[in-house]
């Protein structure tokens, strides 16, 4: 979930002037540890955001891209299997093909950290010694023979947290920590008042009808951490008609059963119930709030990797 961070660490350095050069992983053969599409940026003084190994082939990374940089052309180098870099082999014993991408202006980066922040698709189109940021999501593909590749990128998941107690807490922090933003709605003012001061969002609700405080995207995952089920049924019932990849609700199995039949006389269709994630997350006999969390948080990004969002491009 390093993605948005690589961008915003571009904008910084191009900001300071310094000269950067975009790292993008084109192919890969067998395992490798990232996909086409990764991003690294190097800056010229040898700082980098972003990761394309678990460590191995990091720094070569970095003297490539300086290399690219001093000489003012891309390249693309091929690391594991089959590189000139026989000192260095991937432990998976994969290879990848890596380009390497000298920016000659900001206006990439300011298109690309656009799209970021307005959670908008977009695609980072790699041409004949130049590339683009272009609007919209197209399927990642490349040839690395003519150096030409086109690389599609969905919004970063977000989460939508309403509830009370440490859970919200818990998750939110452990949510930050992996760069995954959140929103928080919950009735606790305590809370509201902790979240808010490092800059998550965090609204207060008042009653149980406050549903108008409710939005989302396609790439949104809605959390509900109520201890007290009788605050969920209208604020549940709204998420489930906005768009989501993922909605989740604490609570026991006799608690879900309970949840269910009152969203069905709210309204709610018998299968819209059935597509919340209950009991919550991936392991179901977590007790404290912290491995609370860490539960849901795994089921929301496994989510998150396995949903298709078709018909979100634009």
């Amino acid at each position: 979930m390093d993605r948005d961070r690589v961008f915003a660490f571009l904008s910084d350095r191009q900001r300071e002037g310094r000269a950067c050069a975009l790292v993008t992983v084109m192919a890969v053969e067998g395992s490798s540890i990232r996909n086409p599409g990764t991003h690294m940026v190097v800056c010229e003084d040898g700082r980098f955001a972003g990761s394309l190994s678990g460590g191995c082939i990091e720094n070569a990374v970095v003297n490539e891209a300086q290399e690219a940089l001093r000489e003012g052309k891309p390249r693309i180098v091929r690391f594991g299997a089959g590189s000139p870099y026989i000192d260095i082999t991937l432990p998976c014993g994969g290879g990848i093909d890596v380009h390497f991408q000298p920016l000659a202006n900001q206006d990439f980066a300011k298109h690309c950290n656009a799209a970021i922040t307005a959670r908008k698709p977009f695609t980072v189109q790699i041409g004949s010694g130049q590339i683009a940021c272009i609007d919209g999501w197209q399927e990642p593909k490349a040839d690395v023979a003519s150096g030409i590749g086109t690389f599609g990128h969905w919004p970063q998941p977000r989460l939508c947290i309403i509830g009370h107690g440490a859970s919200v807490e818990a998750l939110a922090k452990l949510a930050s920590a992996m760069d995954i933003g959140s929103d928080i709605l919950s009735p606790d003012p305590d809370i509201c008042e902790r979240l808010a001061a490092p800059g998550t969002p965090a609204q207060l609700l008042t009653r149980t009808s406050d549903t108008h405080l409710v939005s989302s995207d396609p790439w949104t995952a809605f959390v509900f951490l109520f201890h007290d089920h009788d605050w969920e049924v209208k604020l549940l019932a709204r998420a489930l008609e906005l768009p989501h990849f993922y909605c989740g609700a604490m609570g026991s199995r006799k608690a879900h059963a309970a949840r269910s039949e009152a969203l069905i006389a709210n309204g709610v269709s018998v299968d819209t119930v059935a597509s919340i994630n209950a009991p919550l997350g991936l392991f179901h006999s977590s007790r404290d709030p912290e491995t609370l969390a860490l539960s849901a948080l795994s089921e929301i990004v496994r989510a998150y990797q396995s949903a298709d969002f078709a018909g979100h491009d634009a």
